[in-house]
């Protein structure tokens, strides 16, 4: 339970238990010596009571001079608060008699007489005897003079009375002390863990910043420089050090992005017209009369093909540099409903050998860029025909939700090698080792899909298995924000 506890709770909790302790034992000592000591005086008293019971003469209770002899000298001599018993050799008793602190004398029943008799076995030992109602606990000590047994005692109501006294004022200091502790050491912790929390609450709004989305810039800092001597200081030294070098490291890891970005836009605009003079060149040749050979053909062909290829390459290259770039789409409303039917009929036509299916609800709208998310569209269904076997069904599907329009393109296909699913997003990602290729491709169109989805602010995930394969395309209504996941 301790491990989660919260720092500050830990050191308030370990600190006052080393405060409480001492404070503790030393209560305890003191309450004990006091008690000890009370009674050390207690059975002085006890035994200087017993020798004012016995006589001067040492000769018992009934000893002394002859004109001291009298009713009044029958007996122990009573004190205040205190009790003299005398038994016989026989056991029984002679006199018996408690004194309470008016003066009254009250005598002792058979059995308070009894307990005294067996708490008196060790003679000269002072014992502690409990007889009980208004009497109490009494100190006792025996001796024996000639035949009798002379027993006195004093009542243990005054050193009772003090150790109670001073155990309730220990309770209540050692108790003001541990609120004044507790409250003391809440204070000094939390000022002094006032940075550290600063450094974690930097830490955390750190962790929140969207990275992966391209945010280059940290502005937050722990801000503790100055307290560079302590050790909280310094790790919080430590941690803008830290910030500054990450920034600086996303500063130039997006410049040399923006640069590359930059250079494939711009070799991808000045390859157009060469390709394009290319691609019309071998037009021109395969149109001309003169006789050429087989192989001639065959090369003029494939240099066309090539060509083609080469520029399809290259327009979606430039596609994603201005995708990357935040190049801003059009936004109108869109039927994704009429899309689906419309890019599965294409599908359809393209690879006649799958079964293409369509499930919309009418005129599903949002808004956006009707060209690109039909690109969208062309391109997952256009990967289940190229990259499933014949016969499989590919259905698409879309649904208005409360919060966003989902689109599905599903297919019983055989399914992606999990090991290509992490990166199936990423530019030049192909699924040749996974399923049957029927046709070459650049390995762009998912990552195509994937940038046009992300300009509209919704997202686009996969989930693949040895049944088939589903891509989900979410899309907020208004195209502003991003969508749920």
């Amino acid at each position: 339970m301790l491990q989660r506890w919260p720092l500050r709770r830990k050191l308030i909790f370990g600190t006052t238990t080393l405060v409480l302790v001492p404070l503790i034992l030393s209560a305890a000592v003191t309450v004990l010596s006091l008690r000890a000591s009370l009674y050390k005086r207690l059975d002085e008293d006890v035994r200087t009571g017993l020798q004012l019971a016995i006589g001067p003469e040492g000769v018992g209770p009934d000893a002394g001079s002859p004109e001291d002899d009298g009713p009044e000298r029958a007996g122990p001599r009573p004190r205040v608060d205190s009790l003299e018993v005398v038994f016989a050799a026989d056991g029984s008793t002679v006199s018996s008699a408690y004194v309470g602190r008016d003066g009254s004398t009250v005598s002792l029943t058979p059995a308070q007489l009894s307990e005294i008799a067996a708490a008196v076995e060790d003679e000269g030992t002072p014992a502690t005897v409990e007889l009980g109602g208004e009497i109490g606990s009494f100190r006792v000590a025996a001796q024996s003079v000639e035949d009798s047994l002379v027993v006195a005692g004093l009542s243990t109501r005054d050193v009772s009375a003090t150790v109670a006294s001073l155990s309730s004022i220990l309770v209540v200091v050692v108790g003001a002390a541990l609120l004044v502790a507790v409250l003391g050491l809440a204070w000094l912790v939390t000022a002094a863990l006032r940075p550290l929390r600063r450094i974690a609450d930097t830490a955390e709004r750190v962790s929140r910043r969207p990275l992966e989305a391209g945010a280059v810039t940290m502005p937050e800092r722990a801000g503790l420089a100055e307290d560079s001597r302590t050790e909280v200081g310094r790790v919080g030294a430590a941690l803008d050090t830290l910030l500054n070098h990450v920034e600086a490291a996303l500063m130039s890891r997006q410049e040399s992005e923006d640069r590359l970005r930059a250079f494939v836009a711009d070799a991808s605009h000045e390859l157009r017209t060469p390709l394009a003079s290319v691609r019309g060149y071998a037009l021109l040749a395969q149109s001309d009369e003169t006789e050429m050979s087989a192989t001639q053909a065959r090369s003029l062909d494939r240099i066309g093909s090539e060509a083609e290829r080469m520029a399809s390459l290259v327009e979606d290259l430039l596609l994603l540099a201005r995708l990357d770039a935040g190049q801003a789409l059009r936004r109108e409303p869109v039927d994704v409903s009429l899309l689906a039917i419309e890019t599965a009929d294409d599908a359809h036509a393209a690879y006649p050998d799958h079964e293409w299916l369509v499930e919309v609800d009418e005129s599903i709208e949002v808004v956006g860029d009707e060209h690109r998310l039909r690109q969208v569209l062309i391109n997952l269904l256009g990967n289940a025909g190229k990259h499933t076997p014949a016969g499989t069904r590919v259905t698409t599907s879309v649904t208005d939700g409360t919060e966003a329009v989902r689109i599905v393109v599903a297919d019983d296909g055989p399914g992606i090698d999990p090991g290509l699913l992490p990166k199936l997003f990423d530019r030049f990602t192909r699924g040749d080792l996974a399923r049957n290729r029927t046709s070459g491709s650049t390995g762009l169109g998912l990552s195509i899909a994937a940038a046009i989805v992300r300009a509209h602010g919704g997202n686009i995930v996969v989930e693949s298995d040895h049944n088939g394969t589903e891509f989900t395309v979410t899309l907020p209504p208004e195209g502003h924000g991003p969508a749920p996941e």
